[in-house]
């Protein structure tokens, strides 16, 4: 039984290492996870609380897996496993059975896996962590209290501090459509060898007070009879053919779309700013500096944000007043931007970097590497302006 014990505990331990650190390199994702299943379940009231929930509970993750692999502390940690694998079995077994969700982002964006996949997962887990609950005395710590005690204190740290940083500095491993070195343009189309979805066409008839459903070679020979109600459109088979980003549409006050403007500039710096819930005057003095660089090489500027009103207040009497604000929609900010806010050079719709706004050094060095552009080649047609009375330069 002990060899048993000891396999299980191993497998257990580094699967829940595995997993927290996963969805610590993107805390942000897993928050926005969390509020697709709030907002089904209509307790939207919670999402400006996932992501706290998020960082926690891949904190206790890194933790709870460390912890049974030194054995600290393992009937409280029996217990919490225990407790939080049957939660995660619910939540899993809900997201296979609804069919309402694509993924339940168990391991985040970077190695996506369907829910049925992840149920049946979590069903192992719930098997191996239950044998574990069964036979935790036979689990030993394998350090004396001192060590295990310092050794726990250090992984708690860390997996609290790495989550500190991705959301400081962006994820360290970017696993989203917009990561470096993508093609905007291209990743907004259907991947070549796509399968689209399959339908099949039903038509709905009345006759005698009943509805009829009938394919176009079931009609009956005296349809005559029957009264038309309507063509229903069934799905038979999913496919695909989805591009791999979606909703990226940048408009001005016109509502004109000038998407494929910005996308084809020889170069092009975006700052991503989803809202203004981090002011401006916290970023204000550094992006100023890298907006003058930016313009010495006559290289268009765009912000672009969820709330065009908010921005151009916001922007008023600063440096920076004359950028050109663009709006997009807040899901496809959300999916670019894992910082608030988020500073993008693009060159023909290329990710050539992308920085948190910690790090305006860097934008600013990247950007005094670049040679300047034509005067002509940074003129945008009216429709992507703001407003003159909002340019104060």
């Amino acid at each position: 039984m002990k060899p048993a014990v000891q396999i299980s505990r191993v497998l257990v331990g580094v699967l829940f290492i595995f997993s927290g650190l996963i969805k610590a390199n993107d805390p942000l994702g897993l928050s926005y996870k969390m509020q697709e299943f709030f907002d089904l379940w209509g307790l939207s009231r919670f999402d400006d609380y996932t992501l706290f929930m998020s960082v926690l509970m891949n904190a206790f993750e890194i933790i709870a897996g460390f912890a049974l692999l030194v054995g600290w502390r393992i009937k409280l940690f029996s217990w919490l496993l225990l407790i939080l694998i049957v939660f995660f079995t619910f939540l899993t077994g809900y997201a296979y059975l609804s069919g309402k969700f694509k993924s339940c982002g168990c391991f985040g964006d970077c190695i996506p896996i369907t829910p049925g996949t992840s149920f049946v997962k979590d069903l192992i887990l719930l098997v191996l962590i239950a044998f574990l609950f069964w036979q935790r005395d036979k689990i030993k710590p394998i350090f004396g209290p001192k060590v295990s005690m310092a050794t726990m204190f250090g992984f708690t740290v860390f997996a609290f501090g790495i989550q500190w940083y991705t959301l400081s500095y962006l994820p360290v491993a970017d696993c989203l459509a917009f990561k470096k070195g993508n093609n905007i343009k291209e990743k907004m189309q259907i991947p070549p060898g796509a399968r689209p979805d399959s339908f099949a066409i039903r038509f709905v008839y009345e006759k005698g007070g009943k509805q009829f459903e009938f394919a176009s070679t079931e009609l009956p020979s005296d349809l005559a009879t029957y009264k038309f109600v309507s063509r229903v459109d069934k799905l038979i088979r999913k496919g695909n053919a989805e591009p791999a980003i979606r909703g990226f549409v940048l408009s001005g006050i016109t509502d004109e779309d000038s998407t494929q403007i910005v996308l084809s500039q020889p170069a092009a710096l975006i700052i991503f700013c989803e809202d203004f819930s981090v002011p401006v005057s916290k970023w204000e003095k550094s992006f100023a500096e890298v907006y003058e660089k930016v313009k010495t090489k006559n290289i268009p500027v765009y912000m672009v944000t969820g709330r065009p009103d908010e921005a151009a207040k916001s922007i008023t009497g600063k440096s920076f007043s004359g950028i050109q604000v663009l709006k997009c929609d807040i899901t496809a900010i959300r999916t670019a931007a894992r910082t608030n806010p988020c500073i993008y050079l693009l060159k023909n719709g290329t990710i050539e970097g992308k920085w948190s706004y910690h790090r305006m050094g860097a934008v600013k060095s990247e950007i005094e590497k670049l040679s300047a552009l034509p005067a002509a080649s940074t003129e945008i047609p009216d429709p992507v302006m703001i407003p003159d009375t909002l340019n104060h330069d």
